[in-house]
């Protein structure tokens, strides 16, 4: 199959047609073999029962059995699809369909991702805040490229998915891990709508999880092969700032006669040192949990095999 278009859906009673149908029309003219893989997040309206009333051979319904947030049903999509790109995009209509052209026609200059750049959204004003203020956070920290994580309208190869398992919230981040793979990224600029029907799910509390979500890949991105490098260097400082602080107090206590014993210092410094060695440990047993892990599985990606005949 050509082509997968991966859409999740949460209490999007009113969209559901109107979603289908304008994907449905922009497919048809570019004459692929294609799918649609609708994906009802455990909806509470009539989502499910709306998707049901579309008779169509390239529709394909995936429920869930409860609500577990968009990048779980973002997975399901992926793992389900069988299209050689695979094009994800929010249920609400913000995304345009039209534009999946064009993030087609870019993938053919050599790129694996393409991803939408909402640069002219159409949003309100706290919303336009909250996530320029994460976009920048999210530069600082993990180093992408990219100017819109968060819109959902992007276009991958399949192979993207092979090795790449999601959760939490870490749908936003999935170009970042596919750079940090050494696939080839880009992005385009792409239309963005105002809501119509429905409300939207983007919460404080989203915010926060993509926050601590965040946090781990750029753990996973910088030490997932070598986390005693993290552990192993904070236990080293702390245990060295415990010794210069317990020799400062030796040498105050033998050759200026200070009494040390009800000295906070002398409490910081034994805190200090007591820490620090566990801190080497906890990275001396993260380094084998790695290496358990990557026993069934590769830390490298290969682009293709050239043999000489």
């Amino acid at each position: 199959m050509d082509l997968s278009i991966v859409i999740p859906m949460y209490n999007e009673e009113d969209n559901v047609e109107p979603v289908f149908r304008k994907n449905k029309d922009i497919l048809d003219r570019l004459k692929l073999d294609y799918e649609i893989i609708i994906i009802d997040d455990g909806s509470r309206d009539k989502t499910f029962s709306n998707l049901l009333r579309i008779k169509d051979p390239r529709l394909k319904i995936i429920r869930l059995r409860r609500n577990f947030g968009q990048t779980a049903a973002m997975d399901a999509g992926f793992k389900a699809a069988r299209g050689k790109i695979i094009v994800s995009m929010d249920g609400d209509l913000q995304n345009d369909p039209e534009d999946i052209p064009r993030l087609l026609e870019k993938m053919k200059e050599g790129y694996d991702v393409v991803c939408g750049w909402r640069k002219y959204r159409k949003d309100s004003l706290v919303k336009h805040i909250v996530s320029r203020g994460a976009n920048l956070l999210r530069k600082l920290i993990i180093h992408d490229r990219i100017h819109d994580s968060g819109c959902s309208l992007k276009a991958y190869k399949k192979e993207c998915f092979d090795d790449l398992d999601l959760y939490g919230e870490m749908h936003r981040f999935i170009p970042a891990l596919l750079e940090w793979k050494g696939f080839k990224v880009t992005e385009i600029i792409v239309k963005h709508h105002p809501r119509q029907h429905g409300k939207t799910k983007y919460t404080m509390l989203r915010v926060m999880k993509g926050f601590l979500d965040m946090l781990v890949v750029k753990f996973w991105m910088q030490y997932s092969t070598r986390p005693i490098h993290l552990f192993g260097s904070l236990g080293i400082l702390m245990a060295l700032a415990g010794f210069l602080l317990g020799l400062y107090l030796s040498i105050q206590k033998i050759f200026f006669g200070v009494s040390i014993g009800n000295r906070p210092l002398l409490l910081l410094s034994i805190l200090l040192m007591i820490l620090g060695a566990l801190f080497i440990m906890f990275g001396v047993l993260a380094d084998i949990l790695v290496k358990v892990y990557y026993k069934d599985s590769k830390n490298y990606s290969i682009e293709r095999v050239i043999e000489s005949k």
